[in-house]
């Protein structure tokens, strides 16, 4: 006869035998009625998640090992992914899987050994960001100088918030901001502020300001959070990130585009004081009217320097109009004499070409004696034939003649 103890089931007689069923049953609400919930230490091996969400793993140390399930509901409160290799200290509930006879516990919480869980996601988070480029130097992007719309996401019940306004009203009053209130801490706060960060790109501001005042690490974990990391990535205006204190360091610090130690120091990066500024502009004109009254002085230096050498311009204009005309008589002068030289010359030549022209030679009683009717001249009797015609050019006027005889 077997008795019923802490919820064991109960037989009035004893059986001839189990099914297996039944044996994996007892077996289960035995370990699940006689053992509470316990801490177990070991190193997480087999880690698998398939698609149901459930993680599955074994536990192990030097000498022994366990299977393990945590299921998809707890394991979305993990701040962490587990791992391979990873030391982590469970709290579990020791029980049978009837359906394979398996020994196993099924894992309610889980922290990573040595280290915080929340330190451990920071880093894992980190690690991951950085091989995606979204910590890259070179992607980073200068702030506007002087921009005329600032956005700030931040919570609008903290102290930062007023200090933030503060400053940008003291150093420029007349700059345009834009404020987002969103949660800065506790559960849905990351995707408020990643939702805050994506509202405020379409509202026209040209940096923006994400941040919160001091708090402890748990404090500041939206700003560890993927979601805000990635929003700030995607913005498509500088981001400044500006949470806590300048010994706090958070994912939002890596990936924006400027950190501030503090929201104080963030609202003094975005915006210069507006009286520096105005000293700054006077102190440029002043240099700027000191080098031109330099340049002027120089340039009169160069002046006077300039009258002493031209003391009488209209002189030197004189002896050059004096010059000139004295050049023009002498031009004509020599134009003249060049013009009376081929005059000569032309009758000289001219007189030798009248001498030697047959016409001058008809004018002293001499005649040319032309054959009819070739024209051919007649140079000896021999050429002429009695009865021949020719044509006689004197000195005035032509005959035509015929040859009587000839000697």
């Amino acid at each position: 006869m077997i008795r019923k103890e802490a919820g064991l089931p109960l037989f009035t007689q004893t059986p001839k035998y189990l099914t297996v069923s039944q044996l994996n049953q007892l077996v289960r609400v035995t370990l699940e009625t006689r053992m509470d919930a316990v801490w177990v230490l070991g190193e997480i091996s087999n880690f698998r998640i398939p698609p149901s969400g459930h993680c599955y793993f074994t536990l192990k140390d030097d000498k022994s090992q366990i299977s393990a399930v945590l299921f998809r509901r707890q394991g979305q409160n993990l701040a962490f992914v587990p791992e391979n290799g990873m030391q982590v200290l469970c709290f579990a509930r020791v029980s049978l899987y009837t359906a394979r006879g398996d020994l196993q516990i099924y894992v309610e919480s889980l922290e990573p050994r040595g280290q915080g869980a929340l330190y451990l996601a920071f880093e894992q988070l980190k690690k991951k960001l950085a091989q995606e480029g979204l910590f890259a130097a070179e992607r980073k992007r200068p702030l506007p100088f002087l921009p005329e719309t600032i956005g700030i996401v931040t919570s609008d019940t903290g102290a930062a918030l007023h200090d933030m306004l503060r400053i940008i009203r003291d150093r420029y009053p007349d700059r345009r901001v834009v404020v987002r209130p969103v949660k800065v801490q506790g559960l849905g706060s990351a995707k408020e502020i990643a939702a805050a960060i994506a509202d405020l790109c379409t509202t026209g501001v040209e940096v923006m300001i994400v941040g919160r005042g001091g708090g402890s690490l748990e404090d500041l974990w939206a700003f560890n959070e993927e979601v805000v990391a990635r929003a700030i990535f995607a913005c498509s205006v500088p981001v400044i990130s500006a949470v806590g204190h300048e010994v706090d360091f958070t994912i939002a610090d890596f990936v924006a585009d400027q950190r501030a130690p503090t929201p104080t120091a963030a609202a003094e990066m975005v915006v210069p004081r507006k009286k520096d500024l105005l000293a700054e502009l006077q102190l440029i004109e002043n240099q700027l009217l000191r080098c031109m009254q330099s340049k002027i002085d120089g340039a009169q230096e160069i002046c006077r320097g300039l009258v002493k050498r031209l003391s009488d311009p209209g002189r030197k204009l004189r002896e050059k109009q004096q010059h000139l005309d004295d050049l023009s008589v002498d031009l004509q002068r020599r134009f003249s004499d060049r013009l009376n030289h081929f005059k000569e010359r032309l009758g000289h030549e001219s007189s030798r070409l009248s001498a030697l022209s047959p016409l001058a030679v008809l004018e002293r009683g001499y005649s040319i004696t032309h054959k009819v009717p070739d024209g051919a001249i007649v140079k000896t009797a021999e050429g002429l034939v009695v009865g021949d015609l020719v044509r006689i050019t004197l000195a005035q006027g032509k005959a035509t003649c015929r040859v009587e005889g000839k000697e």
